[in-house]
């Protein structure tokens, strides 16, 4: 993967509490390795602790509070799964609106395992191709997604993965969406 194929691309990592870590690491690294800059945006201030598998993991250093994040800063938004922390961020109606705007404009989104759930809230499945974490499938059917057992699936710049296991499909996907930008009426391959 090219060094500079993201330069000039800025991505926020939108996490809460009990974020799944490796989901936000991987991702993370794949994206800066091919030029992206890359923020974690939080619920929490100043630190946001992460779930490694089955127990608490590191704290991460949080560089913008959801209550200073302006979607048109960004270039596209990932969003970690783990149990907790799509739960807390779907209650938080700034986490809501923040994600809700990216669905809006066209913007490259990922989500991977749990992460759905946050689309879900912010009304931004509905007609869409995902798959998630298998737990999900009934919350996504009934917000109108149409859910697929995939390692990975596109839709218009929508990249979804179901778990950890994922990760090496779903950051070569990721990279690839946020490198072709908005997605306002082409339909991605997959």
């Amino acid at each position: 993967m090219a060094a500079d194929k993201l330069k000039g691309k800025k991505v926020a990592l939108l996490v809460a509490k009990g974020f799944e870590e490796v989901e936000l690491t991987e991702p993370k690294k794949a994206l800066e390795s091919a030029g992206a800059e890359t923020e974690l945006v939080s619920i929490e201030k100043d630190k946001v602790r992460s779930w490694k598998f089955t127990d608490w993991g590191h704290e991460f250093a949080v560089d913008v509070h959801i209550a200073d994040a302006r979607p048109e800063d960004y270039d596209a938004l990932v969003l970690p799964g783990g149990v907790m922390n799509p739960d807390f961020l779907r209650m938080d109606d700034r986490a809501v609106k923040f994600v809700r705007a990216f669905a809006k404009s066209g913007k490259p989104i990922g989500a991977i395992c749990h992460g759905p759930w946050t689309l879900v809230e912010a009304d931004a499945v509905r007609g869409r191709r995902l798959t998630s974490y298998p737990s999900l499938r009934t919350d996504l059917g009934n917000a109108g997604a149409n859910w697929i057992d995939a390692e990975v699936v596109v839709d218009k710049g929508l990249v979804t993965s179901r778990n950890p296991h994922d990760l090496p499909a779903f950051c070569r996907k990721l990279v690839e969406e946020v490198a072709e930008g908005r997605h306002d009426k082409r339909h991605a391959a997959e």
